[in-house]
């Protein structure tokens, strides 16, 4: 589905660790990868100054990481010191990547405004595909274990539908995403429709079941005209609550959606659940922004 992929890593979110990886993350399609770090800015007696000594350490130590480089890719390593929001965005420009790499701590809206979160801010202003993993979880795998893992981050995608139009229009893209770089043949993907408990009965129609069922293998068949696997699920429930269960049951290797990918009524608001679930869910989530 990729070619060209960014990796931004703190250095402490585990993320470094793919540099293990690389023979893995080429066989997921990678041609081109970049490690990025960011040295913030400090203030010493109101200057703001980049700590050198710092930018050098972080160079040395994502190079040293890179061991194996399969002929044929291309392996950088970019630091920069500043904003780190702004000074990824600028990379992301000059590199011309496909998919940005990003991790990100399951927390709630409160410690989110409390601390804050680099990687919500670039939700709202990313012009590329992130691939949002979770720091904690990365760090547990043996290299081992994250090298099968960095072969099948795309083979298996839950993708949440609800019929609307942005919905139809995140399927369009993805199907144009696919139709670029065609994935192996054992790639799947599951179509979700959670029918929402929270929305009165009178306003679902007479057979909601029935009609999503219908409406999802249409939408299904976008996918099926690329020679792809895809099975479809309805349910009804909590929509952020059967999406990460659906994850679970089904094997799911990432949760793939967007910011006009999953619309609903009342408090399930396009931004609101697709940012519940980029808090929340513990698979990896492949985040599409908003087309122009």
């Amino acid at each position: 589905m990729f070619q060209k992929a960014l990796i931004s890593t703190d250095l402490e979110d585990g993320l470094y660790r793919l540099a293990y990886t690389i023979p893995s993350l080429v066989e997921s399609g990678f041609k081109d990868i970049t490690f990025f770090h960011n040295v913030p800015v400090e203030t010493d007696r109101s200057v703001p100054r980049v700590d050198e000594d710092e930018v050098a350490a972080a160079q040395t130590k994502l190079k040293e990481v890179i061991q194996e480089v399969p002929d044929g890719v291309d392996v950088k390593v970019l630091v920069s010191g500043g904003r780190a929001s702004s000074n990824i965005l600028q990379t992301v420009e000059e590199t011309g990547c496909e998919v940005l790499f990003l991790g990100m701590p399951t927390r709630n809206i409160l410690s989110e405004k409390l601390f804050g979160s680099t990687t919500m801010k670039l939700v709202e202003r990313t012009p590329v595909p992130m691939m949002i993993l979770r720091p904690h979880l990365i760090s547990t795998f043996t290299t081992e274990e994250l090298s099968l893992r960095c072969r099948h981050l795309f083979h298996y995608l839950l993708i949440p539908y609800d019929g609307t139009a942005g919905s139809t229009e995140f399927l369009e893209a993805l199907k144009a995403r696919i139709q670029q770089n065609p994935p192996p043949a054992d790639h799947q993907y599951w179509l979700l429709w959670v029918i929402d408990d929270n929305i009165r009965r009178e306003l679902q129609g007479d057979r909601p079941m029935e009609d999503a069922r219908q409406r999802l293998e249409k939408a299904a068949e976008m996918l099926r005209e690329l020679n792809l696997k895809v099975e479809t699920l309805v349910v009804e429930g909590d929509p952020l609550t059967e999406i990460l269960r659906a994850a679970d049951r089904h094997d799911i290797g990432a949760i793939a959606t967007s910011s006009r990918g999953i619309g609903g009524l009342l408090r399930w608001s396009v931004p609101s659940l697709t940012r519940e679930i980029l808090r929340h869910s513990w698979h990896p989530v492949l985040y599409f922004p908003k087309a122009d």
